[in-house]
């Protein structure tokens, strides 16, 4: 899986492959293994050849060991010719965060939702995460099904 992101403002790549995960910024690159666990809602412990680090998301930001970045990640695949000035704007793809299993989808196509509307919930290592509508729109497509198996970075849901 390919995503295309900016951290800190600065154009960024991310490939995640089985258990590798390659990142590219300002013209290098680094690639290690790695894995994820949820801690809570919005909170990961990920292990990168051995080290590990403190990951909290909240909404467009995140804190890794306390040192905060502004992220936002696309999906080239769903979002192909948009302009550099479209973040934020058009299609958005919400994706899960990590492998889990669909536990309730709670809306459906051509549903209109607010801006931190729950959309669909995804549990994995025993916590439930709601996957909230980072904008107000309407639901284009619902790729989530009830008790479905997902992977990380998988499209869940799409708002216009």
């Amino acid at each position: 899986m390919k995503l295309e992101a900016k951290v800190d403002g600065s154009a960024a790549k991310f490939e995640v492959n089985g258990a590798r995960l390659r990142y590219e910024r300002n013209g290098q690159a680094v690639e290690r293994e790695y894995s994820i666990a949820a801690l809570a809602p919005g909170s990961y412990s990920v292990l990168i050849e051995g080290r590990s680090y403190s990951v909290i998301s909240v909404e467009g930001a995140i804190r890794v060991n306390g040192r905060p970045f502004a992220v936002e990640i696309f999906d080239p695949r769903q979002m192909r010719g948009r302009g550099a000035g479209a973040f934020g704007e058009g299609r958005r793809s919400i994706a899960s965060p990590m492998p889990g299993k669909v536990v309730r989808v709670l809306v459906s196509a051509g549903e209109t939702v607010e801006a931190g509307q729950g959309l669909v919930v995804v549990e994995a290592m025993k916590m439930q995460n709601e996957m909230k509508s980072p904008k107000a729109g309407k639901v284009v497509e619902v790729k989530a099904k009830a008790d479905a198996t997902v992977q990380a970075g998988e499209v869940l849901v799409v708002i216009e």
